[in-house]
């Protein structure tokens, strides 16, 4: 077979349903014969309001970096790490510091006047341009060897369904948000059919399972083996989903004034919150899956949102996010309690590392995270000044062909630069991303 649509239809003639296809297609076994280049993937994972800059960044560069307590997490995969210190968000404009934060972090320009009332004296509306994820995900849709199902996918955890620009950071283009899928419900059903109920799903599974029984001695040992996991996957996905998982839509307003304006939520506050860790589990299992089965080479996983109000009750923590975000530095139970917070975002960004780099590489050579990376980012670099300048970037992994295991302090260079630096090592190089004014030295030097 030499394209995607012969593989479809052999599919087609082996009597398997249009759910088994989706995974069987992107075996090696069935794969297009001619090489392609490496495979390629990237992951931008965001976590809100900033962090607590003195136990986060390294104070050493180069190889010799030192991994503060809240990225200490990443310690099992440290030789995949990059820290990049000094890089900005200096898009202006309409907006205040949380929606200029998440709406140009992964578009790199302004936001559209709208009536969308912030804490600045300027309301704003969507981003002005497409994000890198969207731009990258049609750059690799456009060519035969790195066209996958999806494309891209849109993870999030407990992200409102109100649609406003603290909710959003992936753009399809000008005014065009695109929501996360932050129901595990509904991500199964987008990557494997409807299951609108339990029974529904367990005939689902059943089907799946014996269409794979079928082709089963068709695929190479390789094959089996991986073809094994995904159905114990499923399998498992079965048994977590038995239990319904309500995700949560908003959070409890807040109950102080932090000095701006906050969207209006509604006070539900008996909305699973405390299911947090679950739901992020299961979507970061249904991502490496997905990776699995080459269903998208990009994705986004967002936890909550710009302004984000969660409450770590797991961890012992009561207040929202948000609030204990605004508090002095000199306050030292906030204090604290952020850094504990930081450092459990980073656990979940450790945790998909750990997942990738234990897994081999489908049909390839060394493992899923060798040819993943995952960019950890925020909205802003430290909650209670509203600063956007270092914005966190942490890079996990080793999919741009970056040299990773050391880290950088560029000073203060805008992150359309870096945006820009995603482009050419995905092999698809841009003049510029975002606003030009910012993009004038071009990529960043050292990264490779």
């Amino acid at each position: 077979m030499s394209s995607l649509l012969d593989r479809r239809r052999f599919m087609r003639d082996l009597g398997v349903s249009s759910s088994a296809a989706l995974f069987l297609m992107n075996l090696p076994s069935f794969a297009q014969a001619a090489a392609a280049r490496r495979k390629q993937r990237l992951v931008f994972v965001f976590s809100p309001n900033g962090v607590i800059p003195k136990h986060f960044w390294p104070e050493t560069q180069g190889p010799e970096f030192e991994l503060k307590r809240i990225l200490k997490p990443l310690e099992s995969v440290r030789s995949h790490v990059l820290p990049l210190h000094g890089v900005c968000n200096q898009i202006r404009g309409d907006g205040d510091g949380h929606m200029r934060g998440i709406g140009c972090l992964l578009t790199g320009i302004e936001l559209f006047p709208g009536d969308i009332q912030g804490g600045s004296d300027t309301p704003a509306g969507w981003s002005m341009g497409i994000s890198v994820d969207q731009y990258l995900k049609n750059k690799l849709q456009a060519h035969a060897a790195t066209q996958t199902r999806f494309g891209s996918l849109e993870f999030g955890v407990m992200v409102p369904d109100r649609a406003d620009t603290w909710t959003r950071m992936s753009y399809a283009g000008a005014n065009q948000p695109v929501a996360p899928i932050d129901n595990p419900y509904k991500m199964f059903d987008k990557l494997y059919g409807q299951t609108k109920n339990r029974a529904l799903l367990a005939s689902v599974l059943d089907d799946l399972t014996e269409d794979f029984r079928r082709v089963e001695k068709k695929l190479s040992k390789e094959d089996r083996g991986l073809l094994q996991e995904h159905v114990e996957m499923v399998r498992g996905l079965e048994k977590q989903l038995a239990v319904e998982v309500k995700t949560a839509q908003s959070v409890e307003p807040e109950s102080k004034d932090v000095g701006h304006a906050t969207p209006e939520l509604p006070p539900n506050i008996e909305q699973e919150n405390d299911n947090i860790p679950m739901i992020a589990r299961m979507q970061m299992d249904m991502m490496l899956q997905s990776f699995k089965a080459d269903f998208a080479r990009i994705a986004t996983f967002q936890i909550t949102n710009s302004v984000g109000q969660p409450r770590m009750r797991w961890l012992g923590i009561d207040e929202g996010h948000h609030t204990l975000s605004h508090e002095p530095d000199k306050n030292e139970e906030a204090y604290e309690k952020l850094i504990r917070i930081n450092t459990w975002y980073c656990e979940q960004v450790a945790y998909l590392a750990k997942r990738l780099a234990d897994t081999p590489e489908p049909g390839g050579e060394g493992s899923m995270l060798d040819n993943t990376t995952i960019v950890w980012t925020n909205e802003l670099g430290k909650g209670n000044s509203h600063t956007r300048d270092n914005i966190p970037f942490i890079l996990v992994g080793g999919g741009l062909g970056f040299k990773t295991g050391q880290a950088h302090d560029f000073g203060r260079v805008p992150h359309n630069r870096l945006l820009m630096s995603f482009c050419e090592a995905m092999g698809h190089p841009a003049e510029s991303y975002g606003n030009p004014d910012f993009c004038g030295d071009g990529v960043l030097s050292g990264l490779v």
